[in-house]
């Protein structure tokens, strides 16, 4: 992983546009199957909307009927986690360990060999696909 970043909200809002905004700095979810990385099939990797850092391989991805991009499993130490209370209930949150930024979350009913499904908010990917 690279340096952490560590950057003030306004120069956020110059940066991101407002979904990409809402969800990554203010915890937000975009609407479930509106994002186009829902359906994103071809090999590649899917980075942080905020500051580029991979953090998913493509081989990783699974449809998971969720309505968001779903994947068994982050590259090495690329994604943080932590305990999330909000909307009374608690699951764990996903950051972006680079930027801090909120991808989404991560539950025990994924698919093996992890058993994990990082449900995460396309509004905080970007797919760069494999060339």
């Amino acid at each position: 992983m690279s340096d952490k970043i560590r950057k003030s909200d306004a120069e956020w809002q110059k940066e991101l546009d407002p979904l990409q905004h809402h969800v990554l700095r203010n915890h937000g979810t975009e609407r479930p199957f509106t994002s186009p990385l829902n359906n994103e099939k071809r090999a590649g990797v899917f980075r942080c909307a905020g500051c580029g850092e991979p953090l998913f391989d493509s081989s990783t991805k699974y449809e998971s009927g969720s309505g968001w991009p779903s994947f068994w499993a982050p590259k090495d130490d690329a994604v943080e986690t932590s305990s999330d209370s909000s909307h009374g209930m608690v699951r764990t949150e996903v950051t972006c360990a680079r930027c801090g930024g909120h991808l989404g979350h991560v539950f025990p009913d994924g698919p093996r060999p992890t058993g994990q499904r990082y449900c995460m908010n396309g509004a905080a990917l970007k797919f760069d696909e494999k060339k």
